[in-house]
């Protein structure tokens, strides 16, 4: 299971009843935060989410409203007792931008490790117990997507373990995809299953990479920071994209499931759209702060 909570749907600029844009996911009693603009404590605190989870932050670029709230939270994580690595993912420069910011928030009482991507790369990584995937969006500076999986292994065969004469205690360490004592996952399992895959994409105009690494995603997380019709000239003068082509994005990739975020302080009713939007996507969620959902392996 992955429970997966928008914390915050703003962009640029906190409203009164909308939080910058923030994502919060648990994976096994772990957790990950992409991006932390000003605000996220209170958003997680809102929300009713732990902060002692988070084992690792994703940011997706350097613009203020999804950076300004790390010095505040990496304080908040000390001062609850975490001693435990943290680690960064991001573009490159993180170490450097992440740095600056600490200049009040010197001292902690754990590590922080920096994973820093290339501008126009595509990187793999592990975290939470989630396979990860950054990969370039079009904005006015360097940007991440990022897509997350739960893998799921084969089915358990306990009369394959019988006939190897492996011992009880060793088949959870097998069926965890855990080599015990000389034998293999493979000795036991059958074939990999669907695990469950979400991607998050938001400041950035539509970019083929989204449909393509986001094809047959349980749950699309894009921005919709404008849906009249009017400001799409603003919208690719920036660097953001329309609702309606978040829709087509996750029409293109066959998503099961489509949240839109990140909404321009201009959109003060983004669910006004709503209605229109599914008519290009049916299962198209106008969010508002606090959405939750648990998604769970499918047979």
């Amino acid at each position: 299971m992955l429970e997966v909570t928008l914390l915050g749907t703003g962009g640029m600029m906190p409203l009164p009843d909308r939080a910058l844009t923030g994502l919060y996911v648990r994976c096994d009693g772990r957790a990950l935060l992409i991006d932390c603009g000003e605000g996220t404590q209170t958003a997680i605190r809102k929300a009713g989410v732990r902060f002692k989870a988070i084992d690792a932050i994703l940011i997706t670029h350097f613009h203020a409203d999804h950076i300004s709230g790390l010095p505040g939270l990496l304080l908040t994580l000390g001062n609850e007792g975490r001693t435990e690595k943290l680690t960064m993912y991001g573009p490159r420069g993180l170490e450097a931008t992440v740095n600056a910011l600490r200049v009040i928030v010197p001292e902690l009482p754990y590590e922080i490790a920096f994973r820093e991507f290339d501008r126009g790369s595509t990187e793999s990584f592990s975290c939470c117990g989630l396979e990860a995937v950054a990969f370039p969006v079009s904005h006015g500076m360097t940007c991440f997507g990022y897509r997350l999986e739960r893998k799921r292994p084969g089915k358990f065969d306990p009369e394959a373990a019988k006939a190897r004469n492996i011992p009880l205690r060793l088949w959870s360490r097998l069926q965890n995809g855990e080599e015990a004592e000389g034998f293999r996952p493979e000795d036991v399992l059958g074939a990999p299953r669907k695990g469950i895959r979400i991607l998050y994409a938001t400041d950035t105009r539509p970019v083929p990479a989204i449909s393509e690494l986001g094809s047959g995603v349980d749950l699309m997380i894009l921005e919709g920071m404008f849906g009249d019709p009017d400001r799409q000239p603003r919208a690719e003068e920036t660097g953001h994209m329309m609702m309606q082509e978040a829709a087509q994005l996750a029409a293109e990739a066959g998503a099961a499931e489509l949240w839109l975020t990140h909404y321009s302080p201009a959109t003060p009713q983004p669910e006004l759209y709503a209605e229109e939007l599914k008519e290009i996507f049916p299962n198209v969620r106008v969010c508002a702060d606090g959405t939750r959902a648990e998604l769970r392996f499918r047979e």
